[in-house]
């Protein structure tokens, strides 16, 4: 027990977050009930982005009963290739991805053939609440496919890579980029075996990694090196994450992005309890960077000064960068 309690104060000191402190510190304190709808609905997140005029992969169409069902056909169209998603689905779960149709049928970008049937069947069980948060009824959500950019094709393997930046009170504090696995199925969850890759708030290249809670710098399927990469649009993604704050009221949240290879930097969607592997991933406490904006808070509070996101990405880009930025 001495010894546990030993580790553990070791963490302490290095500012890593456990869970209670997140729950009551962050989570409870800085994110209103009421606005929880905002972020555990894609499709309210997606309508309230737009209306903003961020970025976001395209609504095909909205079913939320057993007889819109028969409304696919048209919400399809001639498309190849979309995505099925439950609007309050958690970790993936119940995400179909179709990448091209087969002789009546469709492919999944696993390779599995599925018919037109089976993805009825899929959207039902998604109304029914089978993937939602707390089992409610849910509404199922059919979107654009990301392809993703070229830049990921030696670091992941199929699926989508995805970048989660957490930000406080409209403050980045920590970032990483997520890259599906043959072991995550080809999803960007860590939890399912995806690997978690820390980036440097500064530049946007990536640092080591984390896969299974083992530290690696290769990626297991294509051995190639999951450190060094430089992301681009990386101050786009930093002040898109910072601009979320604004977008919800939530203070404390995760943000998902994506980068399309033709449509750029979109927002997937929030998160209003982030997991904390990301300090793993990072090699960094989440505690010393939240500190640190909340002394700021109260410093600007003080002064009766708001910072504008531009200048909200700066300051963390100084305090918490772990490479000085290129000039020039």
């Amino acid at each position: 027990m001495f010894g546990f309690w030993k580790t553990w104060k070791a963490l302490e000191a290095r500012g890593i977050m456990g869970i209670n402190r997140r729950n009551a510190d962050y989570v409870l304190k800085y994110n209103k009930r009421s606005l929880y709808p905002i972020v555990d609905d894609k499709i309210i997140t997606k309508e309230r982005a737009i209306a903003a005029g961020i970025h976001v992969p395209e609504l095909y169409g909205v079913i939320s009963t057993e007889k819109e069902i028969d409304k696919l056909d048209e919400i399809i169209g001639g498309r190849t290739d979309f995505v099925v998603k439950p609007a309050q689905g958690a970790g993936g779960d119940g995400i179909i991805v179709i990448a091209d149709r087969f002789e009546g049928r469709y492919r999944t970008v696993s390779g599995k053939i599925i018919s037109h049937e089976e993805i009825e069947h899929h959207i039902s069980s998604i109304l029914t609440g089978l993937y939602s948060l707390g089992g409610h009824r849910d509404r199922a959500l059919i979107e654009y496919r990301v392809i993703p950019d070229q830049i990921f094709k030696s670091i992941s393997y199929e699926g989508v890579p995805d970048i989660r930046i957490i930000v406080l009170m409209g403050y980045p504090v920590m970032a990483m980029l997520r890259l599906p696995t043959r072991q995550s199925g080809g999803k960007a969850n860590l939890h399912q075996g995806a690997i978690g890759v820390g980036v440097d708030l500064a530049t946007g290249l990536t640092l080591r990694g984390t896969w299974l809670n083992n530290i690696i710098t290769k990626h297991p399927d294509t051995t190639n090196a999951v450190d060094g990469v430089q992301l681009p649009y990386w101050d786009g993604f930093m002040k898109l994450a910072a601009g979320c704050y604004e977008l919800c009221g939530l203070g404390y949240i995760g943000v998902d992005m994506v980068l399309d290879q033709e449509k750029g930097p979109l927002i997937l969607e929030l998160n209003a309890r982030p997991g904390l592997n990301i300090q793993i991933a990072n090699d960094c406490g989440l505690t010393l960077r939240t500190h640190a904006v909340e002394a700021r808070l109260e410093d600007l509070k003080a002064r009766g000064v708001t910072e504008t996101v531009e200048e909200r990405v700066a300051f963390v880009q100084q305090m918490f960068g772990h490479i000085p930025p290129v000039e020039g």
